[in-house]
């Protein structure tokens, strides 16, 4: 993938306005396209395109049908459509004669220099796993070369099915397809012509005016939405199988092999508006190595249900599962409890727009009278979960099922062969890309109702982000469920408390100094800024060193395993100056989720705690967030004159922040977030703020500066 992509206004305005003048075209016949064979011609178009995405399909052929062939014959008439490989149902690795699926940092350098990147022998020990969707769009890609080795056709056109063609695109094929008989007349035929791309970096030499349409590669090119293949170049590209790493950037390393022209600008383009289902898996390894500097803000807006959904079942019938993926979908969902807050509860029997949530899931006051009473009197969407297609609705919410409009109600079965399907065509919703989020049944928790004198007052909020899974209402207070002890001893089961005292050393198979960096970071984490003395405390040290992508380097120690809930702590003197953070915090990513004690250099008489959440099982790849949900806790004292203790208290139903053993904050199940609930990393660490508004500029004068630790734990 293309990092240096434009992110401005200018480009959805501009792809927008391409789009809807793409029928304004001058010509709309070409004989680049034939219907007839023994022409040296484009004589069949295969559009890769996801079952489950069948209407881009017809969006396609719809758009090839307005076009011509050299007789005259629509070119959806030369078009087949290739069922591409779905990433959901991928079983183990690829066949290894086809796909290797791990590439190296160096590679991806190779194709898409950085500035302040080198390709050098780290870069080359840099592996990168595929993710799954770019292993399915390189299956997909692999096959359809194959079908056209084994074909007639001297050329073909394949397109990925959110591709469209713009209004330039026949005539430039039309001129310029005259240059491409001319080279295989004389005996130097194109393997490949390029016609959606985008170009790698930036040209170091303005392009020469030339009167040919068609041009070679001089950088990198990303982007495999539409190209022309010829069959012999189909024999050349699979005779390099295995492929590895993404497969726009291995075709890059195949240039050498290959006659490639390419338009001199995009005919084919992908269509605005349509977001993209794959995961790029350079990103986070470009983010670690310091390749990105700034992190662009992650905020999903919530966009309230007109009509609140009831979701009702026995137990065992997958009741939580079906509550994740419904906040895996962007929905607010309030499940498996006993009751509801009264002015909650009111609002879903009244029809009120006012309600906080767009979903509930087995909560047991909505008792199978009442919800009979709710489909009666107003507009909700039923989903009863089952335990297979075959079984009916139990008996005592027969009633509110038979009184719900068919058009507004689903069985959904726990053997689903695919729930996410048979779920987002009922809320009429995009099917999703990541995967379903399989869980243990919760069952009801019993709910305490938490009045204001009950709420925790102590401390005062910041800006918070925007989220269907943040609740920013005045005078909600959360909720206060109590899972039991078995559930919550399930959830731990397993994991092993890990400790560091001053005077010893960090035990390899519990904690690692990091060597990497993060995006809003100035500094690069280096382990010979982390000093372990034989007495006195540990040190971590931030300090003015220039590395090829930051001008400084700091510290940090993590846990080698993950946690689910328990205490993480640590007894810490932390360093005074603007610009300086001070992080003691559990972290994951796919899906993101964070909490956070932060201590700011500007400030040491204060500390900054803060959830991050975004729902899912491991691999959804939900990383909303730039702000959080912060909240500055007075600490009465200076945080960089004496040691103290700061600790996370992490359980199922909420979180405490304490110091020195007294609790100065805590949160409970929408408060204003769910409680993170995936596995997470411990961590501490020094580093320095690219955002002055966050953390104040540096104040260089501070530098170096120091972290003292004397002591690490986490028990579960």
């Amino acid at each position: 993938m293309n990092i240096n992509s434009l992110h401005g206004l200018s480009v959805p305005l501009r792809d927008y306005a391409r789009y809807h003048t793409r029928r304004l075209s001058t010509r709309r016949r070409s004989s680049a396209f034939s219907s007839h064979p023994e022409t040296t011609a484009i004589e069949r178009i295969y559009v890769i395109n996801l079952d489950r995405a069948q209407e881009r399909w017809t969006m396609v052929n719809r758009e090839l049908s307005r076009l011509r062939e050299a007789a005259g014959h629509p070119l959806h008439t030369l078009a087949r459509r290739f069922p591409a490989i779905d990433a959901r149902y991928l079983q183990g690795p690829p066949p290894p004669d086809i796909l290797e699926p791990t590439y190296t940092l160096a590679e991806q350098l190779l194709v898409d220099p950085h500035p302040h990147l080198t390709i050098d022998d780290a870069a080359r020990a840099t592996r990168i796993d595929m993710t799954p969707q770019e292993i399915a769009v390189a299956l997909s890609h692999i096959h359809v070369w194959q079908l056209i080795a084994a074909s007639h056709a001297p050329y073909t056109l394949i397109l990925e099915d959110d591709a469209y063609i713009t209004r330039t695109c026949m005539s430039v094929l039309e001129n310029a397809w005259s240059d491409i008989q001319a080279s295989s007349d004389a005996g130097h035929p194109v393997d490949l012509l390029y016609l959606s791309y985008q170009e790698t970096g930036e040209e170091t030499e303005p392009r020469r005016r030339t009167r040919s349409l068609l041009r070679r590669p001089a950088r990198g090119v990303w982007q495999l939405s539409g190209y022309v293949l010829s069959q012999d170049g189909a024999r050349k590209l699979l005779a390099q199988l295995p492929a590895h790493g993404p497969i726009d950037l291995w075709i890059n390393q195949q240039f050498g092999r290959l006659h490639v022209q390419m338009t001199n600008r995009p005919v084919i383009e992908q269509r605005p508006g349509i977001a993209s289902s794959n995961s790029y898996s350079v990103m986070p390894v470009l983010a670690k190595v310091g390749a990105l500097r700034r992190e662009a803000p992650q905020a999903l807006q919530h966009r309230p249900t007109r009509e609140p959904i009831l979701v009702i079942g026995e137990p065992g019938t997958g009741l939580t599962t079906v509550a994740k993926a419904l906040s895996v979908l962007g929905l607010r969902c309030a499940s498996d409890l006993t009751t509801l807050p009264a002015h909650e509860t009111q609002a879903v029997v009244s029809g009120s727009r006012r309600r906080i949530f767009d979903a509930y899931v087995n909560i047991g006051s909505l008792t199978p009278r009442e919800v009979a009473g709710i489909v009666s009197s107003t507009r909700v969407r039923l989903i009863m979960t089952t335990t297979t297609a075959e079984a009916q609705p139990p008996s005592p919410f027969q009633e509110a099922w038979d009184l719900q409009r068919p058009q507004h109600r689903l069985l959904l079965p726990a053997d689903d062969p695919d729930p996410w399907q048979t779920l987002a065509r009922f809320l009429a919703c995009d099917y999703p890309t990541h995967p379903w989020p399989s869980q243990p049944e919760q069952g009801q928790r019993h709910v305490t109702i938490r009045s204001h004198d009950d709420a925790n007052a102590s401390g005062r909020p910041l800006a918070w982000d925007t989220s269907p899974w943040i609740v920013q209402r005045a005078g909600w207070t959360g909720i206060m469920p109590k899972t039991s002890a078995s559930q919550a001893g399930a959830l731990q089961a397993g994991q092993n408390a890990i400790t560091w005292h001053e005077g010893t050393r960090l035990e390899d198979s519990h904690w690692y100094l990091r060597e990497d960096t993060f995006p809003s970071n100035r500094a690069l984490f280096r382990p010979g800024n982390a000093t372990l003395p034989p007495c006195g405390p540990a040190t971590l040290t931030l300090r003015k060193e220039a590395s090829q992508v930051r001008d400084l380097t700091g510290a940090a120690i993590a846990s080698r395993p993950s946690f689910t809930y328990g205490t993480f702590g640590a007894r810490l003197r932390v360093p005074s100056g603007s610009g300086l953070v001070t992080g003691l915090f559990l972290h994951r990513n796919g899906p993101r989720q964070e909490i956070d004690i932060e201590i700011l250099g500007q400030d040491t008489t204060r500390m900054l705690v803060n959830v991050f959440y975004n729902p899912g099982t491991p691999g959804t790849k939900l990383e909303y967030g730039y702000r959080g949900t912060p909240t500055v806790i007075d600490l009465g004292f200076d945080a960089s004159e004496k040691f103290h203790h700061y600790e996370i208290d992490w359980q199922p139903d909420y979180i405490q922040w304490k110091v020195d053993g007294a609790t100065v904050h805590e949160r409970v199940l929408w408060d204003p977030t769910p409680i993170p609930d995936q596995p997470l990393e411990f961590n501490v660490n020094l580093w320095s703020s690219e955002s002055t508004e966050f953390a104040g500029p540096l104040d260089r004068r501070t530098l170096p500066a120091v972290l003292e630790i004397t002591s690490l734990e986490a028990h579960v």
